[in-house]
């Protein structure tokens, strides 16, 4: 038994020494080197201090910044751990809300953010102004749906609104490969480009 025993515990020592410990090694190493900002998660620095990832999208409450997409992420509530509440762009809590076509409190937050959008003075309305991603976390919006906010943003600024909408066209990022996918603004990179100084 023991000459069947000795080679089964060498090869799984070995496995876990290459697949667990070695390979896990190589591969952070190559990518802290080749890939740092997307390795240690796409961080966005401002004036020294981390004020997000460009790959998760966050909550800005002031009008004067652009806003992101709904969000469907959600947290336990802390009055009841057995229910959940909403809590927009919880990175902690990835998730779509699992609301199915039928599902009345699905169909009253959408036709709230469409009625919010029009109140904004839009006649037509972006996919993305009005449904969460399948995440809850996408940090992306549309040009078109930046271009809409693009009255309330410049009114709160006081700031010509032929510069705001430079300014999304000069933060718009374009098709990966040049045609997969759309093209798409990064809200929090478009916000802080609003408070860069002007030259």
């Amino acid at each position: 038994m023991l000459a069947y025993l000795r080679p089964a515990v060498v090869l799984l020592a070995l496995m876990v020494a290459l697949t667990g410990i070695a390979y896990p090694l190589a591969i952070t190493g190559v990518a802290q080197v080749a890939l740092r900002g997307p390795a240690n998660g796409s961080l966005i620095e401002r004036n020294g201090t981390i004020v997000g990832s460009e790959l998760i999208g966050q909550q800005f409450a002031s009008e004067r910044y652009f806003q992101p997409r709904p969000s469907a992420t959600s947290a336990p509530d802390p009055k009841d751990s057995t229910k959940t509440v909403d809590v927009p762009y919880n990175a902690a809590n990835s998730s779509g809300s699992n609301l199915g076509p039928t599902s009345k409190k699905l169909a009253d937050r959408v036709k709230e953010d469409v009625d919010r959008v029009k109140a904004g003075g839009a006649a037509l309305v972006p996919a993305d102004a009005a449904t969460a991603s399948a995440s809850g976390l996408d940090p992306h919006i549309s040009p078109d749906t930046a271009n809409l906010q693009v009255a309330r943003v410049a009114k709160a600024r006081g700031v010509p609104e032929a510069q705001l909408r430079a300014l999304i066209v000069r933060e718009t990022e374009g098709r990966l490969l040049g045609f997969l996918g759309e093209q798409r603004v990064n809200v929090l990179k478009l916000n802080i480009a609003l408070e860069a100084p002007r030259s």
